[in-house]
């Protein structure tokens, strides 16, 4: 019998990685960054504190992630990345701005989720422009399905929220419709939220809006 490949939250694409951004991540992963495991993080022990624990998955090339960091060092975040130029290019923004309450893992977050986080460890969860895979044929490679959004909730403390969005409509009725349906989750709007003054928008979400373009923005918190 054929053994059956296990369910990934990611496709690994061959991308065009600068030097500056091997250099950061050669250089800096070693500092920042934290091998995968099999053993449950001490997030308290990672950051050296105690302070609200934010995962942020798919962080792409960091530029939100290092300015909602800046933004609030009050909060420690975690972030979660495949793809090695955006890990490098986030490792290099945490030096620019000598971040210390950044961490970051370059792995399968199903895989970090399950092996890495406690059981109501998280403070929130930043989801921001998932890949939408917009052929129909490749929507069942979407973030946001229910056994991820139900091990999710599993991990966030009663009043984490679950913030995600994307630029794509059909992504935005599915992602309303998966977290709507997980019982351990209540919307904290009627619908679609405004976007919170806390996620930054990107150049390209305004070059986007420009263009007429809309996002959609949901947050969801634990019960």
């Amino acid at each position: 019998m054929q053994e059956r490949r296990p369910i990934r939250s990611y496709v690994l694409r061959q991308g065009r990685i600068t030097h500056a951004q091997r250099r950061a991540h050669d250089e800096l992963l070693p500092v920042y960054g934290v091998p995968f495991s099999r053993a449950p993080l001490d997030l308290e022990r990672l950051f050296g504190r105690s302070a609200p624990k934010i995962l942020e998955i798919g962080f792409g090339m960091g530029e939100t992630t290092a300015a909602i960091a800046q933004a609030h060092p009050e909060n420690d975040y975690l972030g979660v990345e495949v793809h090695t130029p955006g890990v490098g290019s986030l490792l290099a923004r945490i030096a620019e701005l000598r971040l210390k309450n950044v961490r970051v893992i370059q792995h399968d977050v199903v895989e970090v989720l399950q092996a890495m986080i406690a059981p109501a460890a998280l403070d929130g969860v930043h989801v921001f422009f998932p890949d939408p895979w917009p052929k129909k044929r490749h929507h069942k490679r979407r973030l946001i399905q229910a056994p991820l959004v139900a091990l999710l909730a599993s991990k966030m403390k009663s009043g984490a929220v679950l913030h995600a969005c994307t630029d794509w409509e059909d992504y935005a009725r599915q992602m309303l419709e998966v977290l709507s349906a997980e019982p351990a989750l209540a919307n904290t709007a009627s619908g679609y939220a405004r976007r919170p003054d806390t996620r930054p928008q990107t150049k390209f979400e305004r070059r986007g809006l420009g263009l007429g373009h809309r996002v959609w923005d949901l947050q969801f918190r634990k019960i």
